[in-house]
């Protein structure tokens, strides 16, 4: 399963990429590559703490309930990949669950390699936890350029699975608009849930168009009763 801003825009969080471009009223080439943060760490360390600090803002919808439902209920494999770097699914309740683009309440000391929690704002003279080194640590984020996390794991997933959904993407970012593809060339069945058709909806046998806070709960509904 994938999910993507959409699964997020009902508890108040903003989609990646507004129509004119912009990610909260910021070029995404300002603070979402590896050259925004070498020309001004400032900016971005700016950007990602207004966004760390509206995670306390805001809380799981009914779409992330719903899936921390099913991860507790459903007997057989599960996983849940997001493209979101929010914690809404683990504080919904989800475990079977992996970040492929980190976490905006992660940081990362490029020094070290060590990766670590971080819940408060982050500035260019912060410490690694680790090694103590000042000013070489950055948000655990994956930026446009780099390697998405867990693709391993996300490739095993995609080809072992049955079944493959998409939530809340616009499938319009790779590598993970091709998962779609990957899965269904394995024989898995795939479903769409998603307010409009996704850029690779031909893709996909089943499409439910709508909400994602009613759509999943249905969906999961309908699953668990199904296979009770």
């Amino acid at each position: 399963m994938l999910t993507g801003a959409g699964i997020s825009a009902e508890s108040g969080l903003a989609t990646f990429r507004a129509s004119d471009g912009l990610w909260e009223d910021h070029r995404i080439e300002d603070v979402a590559t590896p050259e925004a943060f070498a020309r001004d760490p400032g900016l971005v360390h700016d950007f990602y703490n207004a966004r760390r600090a509206r995670l306390g803002e805001v809380e799981p919808d009914a779409a992330h309930r719903a899936l921390a439902r099913l991860d507790v209920e459903w007997p057989g494999e599960l996983l849940v990949v997001t493209q979101n770097v929010d914690d809404l699914h683990e504080r919904a309740g989800s475990r079977r669950l992996l970040h492929m683009h980190g976490e905006l309440r992660g940081g990362w000391c490029t020094a070290c390699n060590n990766r670590f929690r971080w819940d408060g704002p982050m500035d260019s003279f912060a410490r690694c936890p680790k090694c103590a080194l000042p000013g070489l640590i950055r948000p655990d984020i994956v930026w446009f350029g780099e390697m998405p996390y867990e693709m391993e794991a996300i490739d095993a997933a995609l080809m072992a699975c049955d079944l493959f959904v998409a939530i809340g993407t616009s499938g319009a970012v790779y590598p993970a608009a091709g998962f779609v593809q990957t899965a269904a060339y394995r024989g898995a069945a795939t479903l769409e849930i998603n307010l409009e058709p996704s850029q690779g909806r031909i893709f996909f046998d089943e499409h439910r168009f709508g909400l994602a806070g009613v759509e999943v709960p249905k969906w999961v509904d309908e699953l668990l009763t199904d296979a009770a």
